[in-house]
């Protein structure tokens, strides 16, 4: 079983409309503490803004949101 840093939608009120969500900004913006564990995006909260998001992994309900928004959703490995 994979252990994940997960991150909500709710906790993105730190990025700018257009900006890219990746382990690295989120790590830059302390929302992780690490690089060692891959990253899921849920979908706990709202998103009223188009990101770009290159994640591991998203809940359906983050994917919708996102997509809803006008963002994009890119798996990385």
């Amino acid at each position: 079983r994979t252990e994940y840093h997960t991150v909500n939608l709710r906790d993105l009120k730190v990025f700018k409309e257009g900006e890219e969500v990746t382990p690295q900004s989120l790590l830059e913006k302390r929302l992780i503490n690490d690089l060692n564990r891959p990253v899921k995006l849920l979908g706990d909260g709202e998103i009223k803004m188009p990101l770009i998001f290159k994640l591991h992994k998203f809940s359906r309900k983050a994917k919708e949101a996102v997509t809803g928004a006008g963002g994009k959703v890119e798996v990385i490995s």
